[in-house]
């Protein structure tokens, strides 16, 4: 069930099936993707007046596996520390103890990922897709000369993103 929450009753009620602690972040029911580990949803940061993406962890799915959820706390910990147009700003993250989720929030691409984009837009040119791995490498050079080093470790179409109507792509 949707249910409306408002923070500021002067205003209208957004249709937010979940806030974050501090109410800047309002979650929409609208799935974007999902992997093994976690659901992104469409979200809103009522603050900035910008859509992001809310990225929710079910961590009884991992209770049995401590150093599967000790792995994702330290992915995330690393992810505050990473800062470049290539990688998807990562802007809060919180655990919420009463539905077992590990929530973090991080800049939308509104055109989805690089392989769904692909199939929508058959032509592109080599140009276009010269643009695009070079962002990749860009992106992927940072990782590799961050202190410490960050290896990927799953780099491939369906984790690279982009946004369309400017051409740039995130990892």
């Amino acid at each position: 069930m949707v249910q409306s929450v408002s923070v500021d009753p002067d205003r209208e009620s957004e249709p937010f099936i979940e806030l974050d602690p501090t109410g800047r972040y309002g979650r929409y029911d609208e799935l974007l993707g999902y992997g093994a580990v976690k659901k992104v949803y469409r979200a809103f940061d009522q603050e900035e007046g910008i859509e992001v993406a809310w990225n929710q962890v079910k961590l009884r799915n991992f209770m049995d596996d401590q150093q599967v959820i000790d792995r994702l706390y330290s992915e995330v910990r690393l992810l505050k520390t990473l800062k470049h147009k290539n990688i998807i700003a990562l802007y809060s993250v919180w655990r919420d103890e009463n539905r077992n989720t590990l929530n973090f929030i991080t800049e939308v691409c509104t055109s989805g990922n690089l392989r769904e984009y692909r199939k929508k837009h058959k032509h592109v040119s080599m140009k276009a897709v010269k643009k695009w791995s070079k962002q990749i490498l860009k992106g992927l050079n940072y990782l590799h000369t961050h202190e410490p080093c960050v290896i990927h470790r799953d780099l491939n179409c369906s984790n690279v993103f982009i946004n369309g109507n400017i051409g740039q792509v995130y990892h």
